[in-house]
């Protein structure tokens, strides 16, 4: 059954307003009418040929109006009975012009399938407009065509009647609109004025014309059926050429002009259903890009890449129902506009069956080609609200499936690297990075002379308290400096762990974790994090970006207690945000340049403070991590050969932890780079050991020192025997290759018992400490006591494998 044409609807909620106006317009229409029309039955008889002659055209042109083409009907159709109209209205008045226009209107309806509300109103809007056009006649001398010569009101009242006959028509029709279809009106009458201006337009200017020429002779009437013609090829045109313009010339798909249009228009209509709580107000958004076209491009040529995407525009075409949209973006990116949705579930549902019609093979010349495709899917109006948004949230969603190598893939702010939030938090990574360290807290004092680190920033190291016996004291503060900047005290205060205790009292406990060994010193969520009030940095957001800072955690000999080296971690104090995650850090880093700036720093600080501890006789190693850029370009070997140098500082004394997944991004490189640190004498680590591309041919070619059980298997060794075996395989496996293990997440007795039963060597997590600053580690040093496991290698209660 077809559906009905939506010009003859009115939407549910406005028939009332709208069929209120359409009733006065009516009534204002008779009122004007009926007076010329009773006077006109009885001078029907004494009207010339030339009149009649205008009346048959007038009928007979409005059968075949011109339709502009497009997806949904339009309203913008020209009727060639306006020509005819006007012009019997300027030679014989209100009444014949009001009657054969009356007469058109039933025609026109009657061939475009106008409801009976439809042609009554379309008879009331013309009678109304030549009614106006009539009385601005009438304002001039009189008689405008009765056989003298027309001076320059009279064209002036000419000129005066067109424009009255257009303000009149358009007005009554876009208010029409306004009342059927509300906030949606203006742009669809501002976006259809050109249109109607020209044709319109051109229509009414002919009108004296003929009327001239009618005056003449009546033979002369017909005549005007040649530059009515060329009004109809004009509107063609314009239309033809507006239509190429928002189509795909390879596949005749719409094209981004005209998703841009259709999504707008949806995005209004779908706001007044959601308005009148009806169903079907989400928009879905369907983002799709082909996943192996560049090979067929690549290997036979664009001709045949071009049939091929001929070939998936018409699978598309044929699954995707009306009045969704197709559209090609371009390359071998397409798109698909789904309207009247409840849900994700819906538009999830589509793009499912995308995948399958995309995953069957294109047979060209004999030779089955497969491409599949990623597709991203937005919703309106949870993921925008307008074409922009949607747009990018859409291609957000595609690059997030295919990045974890899956076919379909919902908007979700996490996988969004390029919010503006984020945009915004890397402008104010490179701001703080940019102005150095504002101020730096000492492990121990200790004279040093002033020196510039990677970023040129002043790294100035203070003096060292003597320590005896190997045991650290809690040392004495020095005299607070006042710097001569309030917002630089207040970040110095902010980021002073003894001043912060008393700018904020009220800070709620951290909840326990281990660090995250992510790049540069970042750490898990879940690690102890202090939030940041307004007090401690101002909260001015024009100017201050916060402070970067390392904190340390305790790595511990299991078998005697003692600490053997600490792990450095990357914290930023931002000063509306607080203790930013560390991993957001990362993710926003390692897309840019920045990742570089923080790499640096992080050395900076690292060894600076190996120096430190080093003049106030406390020979700790530090571990950090390095990113994949890193590792690729090489440079940080460089940096770090060069800080070691500057500061005094032993090679062995640092160590640097890498992923396997940053190997397995170009092991050649990152081989190189490792071999070279190597050399140097700094010590490598293998982090989260067992979590990515865990292969025993990286235990044998890396010349590592150490391996890192991750924490995601020692935190579920006590009660998963899975997880322990794991953990003991590893650690037995490390122990032949002659390297250190140390485990991550120790978090309990229990844990600390099964790892030193296992032969673990050294281990840290909240069991023993948490991350802290430089300082307030060496107060904990100077209370810490060697905690040993009672015995030899006891074997504790371990949760043994249930069989299968």
């Amino acid at each position: 059954m077809e559906p009905p044409d939506p010009r003859n609807l009115v939407p549910p909620g406005r028939t009332a307003p709208f069929s209120v106006f359409v009733g006065g317009v009516l009534a204002v229409a008779v009122l004007l009418s009926v007076g010329p029309l009773v006077s006109l039955a009885g001078t029907l008889s004494e009207l010339p040929a030339a009149f009649w002659t205008m009346a048959v055209l007038a009928v007979a042109c409005d059968a075949r109006p011109f339709l502009p083409p497009g997806r949904r009907p339009s309203s913008s159709a020209v009727f060639p009975s306006t020509c005819f109209t006007f012009a019997i209205l300027l030679g014989w008045g209100l009444g014949p012009a009001v009657a054969v226009q009356a007469v058109a209107v039933l025609v026109s309806g009657a061939r475009m399938r106008h409801a009976p509300w439809r042609v009554a109103f379309n008879a009331g809007q013309y009678a109304c407009s030549l009614a106006a056009a009539y009385a601005v006649t009438r304002l001039g001398p009189g008689g405008i065509f009765d056989g003298g010569g027309l001076g320059w009101t009279d064209i002036a009242a000419i000129g005066g009647a067109g424009v009255a006959w257009f303000l009149v028509n358009y007005g009554l029709v876009t208010t029409a609109v306004r009342l059927r279809f509300g906030e949606r009106w203006w742009p669809n009458a501002r976006h259809g004025l050109p249109f109607e201006l020209l044709s319109t337009g051109s229509l009414l200017l002919l009108a004296p014309v003929l009327v001239t020429a009618a005056r003449a002779s009546a033979a002369l009437v017909p005549l005007v059926l040649v530059p009515l013609f060329a009004v109809y090829r004009m509107a063609r045109l314009t239309v033809e050429q507006r239509q190429l313009a928002a189509l795909d010339p390879l596949t005749g798909l719409p094209n981004r002009k005209a998703l841009l249009s259709e999504v707008n228009e949806q995005v209004h209509r779908h706001a007044e259903r959601a308005a009148r709580g009806e169903p079907g107000a989400h928009l879905a958004l369907l983002l799709i890009d082909l996943d192996r076209f560049k090979n067929v491009n690549d290997a036979l040529g664009h001709a045949v890449g071009d049939r091929l995407l001929v070939e998936v525009s018409a699978r598309l075409t044929d699954l995707v129902p009306a009045p969704d949209m197709v559209v090609r973006l371009g390359g071998d990116e397409f798109a698909i506009v789904m309207t009247g949705v409840d849900d994700v579930t819906e538009a999830r549902a589509l793009a499912d069956q995308v995948v399958r019609v995309l995953a069957e093979p294109v047979p060209l010349d004999g030779l089955p080609l497969e491409v599949g495709g990623s597709i991203g899917i937005a919703l309106y109006p949870e993921h925008g609200e307008d074409f922009a948004t949607l747009m990018r949230h859409a291609d957000v969603a595609m690059y997030d499936a295919k990045h974890r190598n899956g076919t379909v893939a919902v908007y979700t702010a996490e996988s969004d690297h390029n919010s503006a939030e984020r945009l915004g938090l890397l402008a104010d990574l490179r701001r703080v990075l940019d102005a150095g360290p504002a101020g730096r807290s000492a492990g121990a004092p200790g004279d040093a002379p002033v020196v510039r680190g990677g970023d040129g920033a002043a790294l100035t190291a203070t003096p060292a308290v003597p320590q005896r016996g190997g045991w650290f004291r809690r040392r004495r503060r020095p005299p607070a400096i006042a710097p001569d900047d309030e917002l630089i005290a207040r970040i110095v205060a902010g980021a002073d762990p003894i001043l912060r205790r008393t700018v904020q009292p009220g800070d709620p406990a951290a909840v326990p974790g281990e660090p995250w060994s992510g790049p540069a010193g970042a750490h898990r969520p879940g690690d102890e994090v202090v939030p940041s009030t307004g007090a401690a940095f101002g909260g001015d957001p024009s100017g201050d970006a916060g402070e970067i800072m390392m904190y340390y955690q305790p790595q511990i000999a299991i078998a005697t207690g003692e600490v053997v080296g600490v792990e450095a971690l990357l914290r930023w104090r931002h000063p509306r945000r607080g203790m930013v995650d560390p991993e957001e850090l990362i993710r926003v880093a390692e897309q840019s340049a920045v990742m570089r700036l923080l790499t640096r720093r992080v050395v900076d600080d690292v060894v600076e403070q190996l120096a430190k501890w080093s003049a106030a006789g406390l020979g700790l190693r530090a571990a950090l991590n390095v990113s994949v850029r890193d590792l690729h370009t090489g440079e940080i070997a460089d940096q770090i050969a060069d800080r070691l140098t500057r500061y005094g500082v032993v090679p062995e004394r640092l160590q640097l932890e890498i992923t396997e997944g940053a190997l397995m991004a170009d092991p050649r490189r990152v081989l190189t780079t490792i071999t070279r640190l190597h050399r140097i004498g700094v010590g490598i680590a293998l982090d989260d050991f067992g979590t990515g591309y865990s292969s025993l041919q990286h235990l044998r070619r890396l010349p590592l020192s150490e391996v890192k059980v991750d924490r995601s298997f020692v935190l579920g060794m006590t009660e998963d025997s899975d997880d322990a075996a794991i953990v003991r395989s590893t650690i037995g496996l490390a122990k032949a290759l002659g390297l250190r293990v140390v485990a991550e997440g120790v978090e309990d007795e229990k844990t600390w018992r099964m790892l030193h039963a296992a032969g673990c060597d050294a281990a840290q997590g909240w069991f023993y400490a948490r991350p802290m600053p430089a300082e307030e580690l060496v107060a904990w040093l100077a209370r810490y006591r060697p905690l040993r496991p009672l015995g030899g290698h006891d074997e504790p209660d371990v949760p043994r494998r249930s069989p299968r």
